[in-house]
């Protein structure tokens, strides 16, 4: 995905999650590793745009926080989020 079908996914994954009731989420943006094409790709984006995301304007009425989720569940590649009730 290119960052702006990224956002509007993210968007609608919290939207649903909190619409169904859940307090928390696990989201993976991946570590960044090789890609393939390394001319072009910029290594780890999502990883770092994401926390970015969740602190915006936009996600700010459904996020509570998040952090990084435990090794076994991506670590440095996955974020648990809270989010606020409906």
């Amino acid at each position: 995905m290119v960052q702006a079908e990224a956002h509007a996914a993210l968007t609608g994954f919290l939207l649903r999650a909190r619409a169904a009731g859940h307090a928390y989420v696990l989201v993976v943006t991946g570590k960044g590793g090789p890609g393939y094409s390394e001319a072009f790709a910029e290594r780890g984006v999502l990883r770092r745009s994401v926390p970015h995301w969740l602190r915006g304007p936009d996600l700010r009425g459904i996020v509570l926080g998040f952090e990084e989720a435990a090794r076994h569940h991506g670590g440095g590649g996955a974020l648990y989020v809270r989010l606020r009730r409906r």
